[in-house]
């Protein structure tokens, strides 16, 4: 079973000497007391309501949040949890009975500001299903095991967890913003980080440098 240390500043360390987060020194390394995930095991994460992995695993595999010390974020450099799934290039969409809705990710030049760099001259918008319970959108990290459902890999303002698309039992479609550092605008509005926001169809979700997604129902 994974344990994890505390440090003086409040992280959870992978090492009982070092803090693994911030490198400060564990006072009693060798009477530290390890704190684990084991009681949050089968609940869902607080900040994107993801299933919780197994016992011993202390961050949200999805958002990244912190078990141990209750706080949101990404995982330390050094912690390296399991994949959430292998990666995967995007796939032609395809009708199913439990796809209410479907996102066409598009670049969109009229988006760029002065500090963005050139769009792609030529990027086909591509269709995903949203068939799953919750989707994450982000940049694709293997060194930090993050491989999104919606790679946006192209867009370099785009944060690794971006946000989160998720549809509850009776068809609601949901936006929540993992307070990525450049935000997400729903229809030219910002939308309030860890907020869930409804979505239906003919809605736009901006972000990065130019990237547009549109929200459409799978007819």
């Amino acid at each position: 079973m994974a344990t994890t240390f505390v440090c003086p500043k409040g992280h959870s360390s992978a090492e009982s000497d070092f803090c693994s987060e911030c490198g400060a020194r564990i006072q009693g390394a060798a009477a530290a007391t390890p704190v684990t995930n084991d009681a949050n095991s089968g609940k869902a994460c607080p900040d994107c309501n993801g299933p919780v992995p197994a016992a011993g695993v202390n961050f949200c595999e999805i958002c990244g949040y912190n078990f141990v010390t209750q706080t949101s974020g990404q995982f330390p450099s050094s912690v390296k949890p399991a994949p959430v799934q292998a990666p995967r290039p995007p796939q032609p969409a395809t009708a199913t009975a439990n796809s209410g809705f479907k996102l066409i990710v598009q670049v969109d030049a009229t988006l760029k500001t002065a500090d963005s760099p050139e769009a792609p001259a030529s990027s086909a918008p591509l269709t995903y299903l949203v068939d799953k319970p919750v989707s994450l959108i982000g940049r694709r990290s293997e060194a930090r095991a993050i491989f999104p459902d919606i790679p946006l890999d192209g867009d370099s303002a785009v944060s690794h967890r971006h946000g989160l698309i998720s549809q509850t039992a009776d068809g609601q479609l949901i936006y929540r913003d993992l307070s990525s550092a450049n935000g997400t605008r729903l229809n030219g509005a910002d939308v309030t980080p860890l907020v869930d926001t409804p979505l239906k169809a003919g809605d736009q979700l901006t972000l990065g440098h130019w990237t547009r997604i549109s929200v459409e129902p799978n007819a």
